[in-house]
């Protein structure tokens, strides 16, 4: 596991425009004690980290590693969304921007959606006042597709899937927007519908 570098604390707190005795009232210790931090001649205790965090404005896992995630989407875009899944539990997580998230003590990275292809071709359809969505593609334990999204200007519909289950559902016609299917194998896959 890394712990947090005096460069780390140096870097965030000039990005916040602190001064060193800023950030030491803030978190209760003295202005010395945040410069033997930034020059490496010693560590903040465990107990002060979230403390930390909360004055620089990150997370606990973003002073940790340094490595601070800037949601630029200050709109909340939905056509700009993030998919996150945790590689051990299959936790799935959407944002409508860049996040830092974590999941059984990992660090997620944001999927990267490829365009669908002959083996993860999304096939839709409409039907009434739906969308009808199916993927031919293996459902089994071990390959399978773990969920569609379709994401459109107001709103995101987003259903689980399971092994054994068949890669197709419903979802309410809501104008155009980018169907994505995630398969546990090969990653994120999208369209524009």
């Amino acid at each position: 596991m890394t712990y947090i570098t005096g460069e780390t604390i140096k870097r965030l707190r000039e990005k916040k425009k602190l001064t060193q005795s800023e950030l030491a009232q803030r978190i209760h210790v003295s202005s010395k004690t945040i410069s033997k931090w930034e020059t490496n001649k010693g560590l903040p205790d465990i107990s002060i980290l979230s403390d930390l965090a909360a004055a620089l404005s990150v997370s606990v896992p973003e002073l940790l590693t340094g490595d601070v995630a800037e949601n630029r989407n200050v709109s909340a875009n939905m056509k700009r969304s993030k998919f996150y899944v945790c590689p051990v539990c299959g936790n799935v997580i959407h944002s409508m921007g860049e996040g830092a998230f974590s999941c059984c003590g990992i660090r997620l990275p944001e999927l990267i959606a490829e365009e669908d292809d002959s083996e993860h071709h999304i096939l839709c359809e409409n039907v009434e006042d739906e969308f009808y969505v199916h993927i031919d593609h293996p459902m089994e334990k071990v390959h399978y597709i773990s969920f569609i999204a379709l994401i459109t200007d107001s709103r995101i519909q987003m259903e689980k899937l399971y092994p054994e289950q068949t890669a197709e559902l419903r979802f309410s016609r809501a104008g155009h927007g980018i169907l994505y299917a995630f398969c546990n194998r090969h990653g994120l896959f999208f369209k524009k519908i």
